[in-house]
This record gives C-alpha cells, structure tokens and sequence, in this order.
C-alpha cells in the first residue's frame, strides 16, 4: 500500500481515485470544486477543495510523505505547470503528470515532473489495435517495437503441446498465460495441452505478432 496525493478530480482524475481505491492505496485528492471532492470523497481516504497553484496550499499538504503526486489536471496546462513544479520544489519524490500534447510533456518534465502520461494518446492506440482486429481480446503496448496480445488460440493447435509446435522457434513469441474458463494460469510449461476455448497472452516484436495473427 502506497501514500498518494492525487490534484485535479475530472474525468481522469475521477477513474484514477477509483482504481486506487480498488487498489487498496492511501489518497488524498485535491480539486479547487467542492463537487468533484464531495463526489470521490467515499472512494479517498480524504479530500480537500484546494488551489494546487498556491504556494501556501501545497507547502501545507506535506508533500515529502506521499510515495507518489499524480497531477491529473488536464483543463488548464498552466495549473498543471505550476503545480508539478511547486510539488517539486517542496519535496515530492515522485511527480506523474498528465499532458495532452508533446509541447507541454517537455515543460512538465524540465519543471517538476517525473514522468507524463497521454491518456487520450494511449486509449486511442490501444482502441486502434483492439477493434480494427477481429482476434484480439487486449493489448498492452511495452514499447514501440514489443507488445503483449491476448488472442484466441489457433483452431489446429488443440490437443497439441507447446514443444510439439515449436511456438518460439516457429513463430517468435512467448506465451506468457493461458486463459481458460475465466481462470489465468500464468508460464505454461513446454507439455501444456492446448484445449478448446482457450485464449492466449502472447509477448512478441509487433512484427512478429502481426504474422501470428494471421494463423
């Protein structure tokens, strides 16, 4: 379980507060309105209606003790600007900044932040891939080159085993879990059976995985 400081409560901000608290983490969420608190405020465990571009606010919060400050601000990019650097300049360790464009990535990170994060940019990348296929459940982007899909598993490989289908040295990927009936049985080892109805998360070159999908 981790300390975290979560500014700005917008739709972004909303579905992180959310999963952090499914999550299990300690939040304390920051908006300048008292709406956007009151409505995460049972999924937190505190809230304050704050300005993050007050030196006086941010000073007060004790930012120093937060494993991690997400500003999920995404409606005025100078209030991001000013809050990353602000948390910054009082001691947070760890800052992950919300950006929309790539102009503004490169002032949060000379100003403050640790890392930026697209959020529009990585759901529309991972929208592209997941339904412009007719064989991919998900996918997980790793880098510009690797990925991991879950796909259906190949109608002619049931009943066969991973090394009698050389799936490495015929096709290139690792098969990192197997899905079956709603259970993920991670690292199949080489005498794993496939069965109907199986699915697959498979880790590869996009290359290669393009041709895998075509099976």
């Amino acid at each position: 379980m981790k300390s975290i400081l979560l500014i700005g409560l917008g739709r972004f901000g909303k579905h992180v507060a959310l999963k952090l608290n499914e999550l299990r983490h300690e939040v304390l969420a920051i908006d300048k309105d008292e709406d956007r608190v009151n409505e995460v405020l049972p999924y937190v465990t505190s809230a304050q209606i704050g300005d993050s571009t007050n030196e006086q606010f941010i000073a007060s919060l004790g930012v120093r003790n937060f494993d991690l400050c997400i500003v999920a601000i995404g409606d005025n990019f100078q209030s991001s600007l000013e809050t990353a650097s602000l948390l910054k300049d009082y001691g947070a360790s760890l800052v992950v900044a919300r950006a929309n464009r790539d102009v503004h990535a490169k002032f949060l990170l000379r100003n403050g932040a640790d890392h930026v994060i697209y959020p529009e940019r990585q759901v529309a990348s991972w929208a592209a891939v997941r339904f412009s296929a007719d064989n991919v459940f998900d996918y997980v982007q790793l880098t510009n080159d690797y990925s991991i899909y879950e796909t259906p598993l190949p109608r002619d490989w049931v009943g066969k085993t991973i090394i009698n289908l050389r799936v490495r040295q015929e096709h290139k990927i690792n098969i990192l879990a197997v899905k079956y009936q709603g259970r993920l049985e991670p690292l199949p080892g080489p005498e794993h059976v496939f069965r109907a109805d199986e699915t697959l998360l498979v880790m590869g070159s996009n290359k290669d995985l393009a041709r895998f999908l075509r099976l």
